[in-house]
């Protein structure tokens, strides 16, 4: 088996492991109302999806 051959300082270690965060998801504008809608999903604003109208709102 693989065994390491030195030692692994605790500032190493800890570096490696502080890479593991949330990235904000990416927001575009609506085209028809302009707002901010995830990409590939219907707006929750005026229910469109390219300049379609799939859900109904009020």
């Amino acid at each position: 088996m693989a065994v390491p051959k030195r030692k692994v300082s605790k500032a190493r270690r800890n570096s490696r492991r502080a890479n593991w965060k949330l990235t904000a998801p990416n927001l575009g504008k609506c085209s028809k109302c302009g707002a901010l809608v995830m990409s590939h999903r219907v707006c929750k604003a005026c229910g469109t999806y390219k300049n379609k109208v799939v859900i109904v709102t009020e």
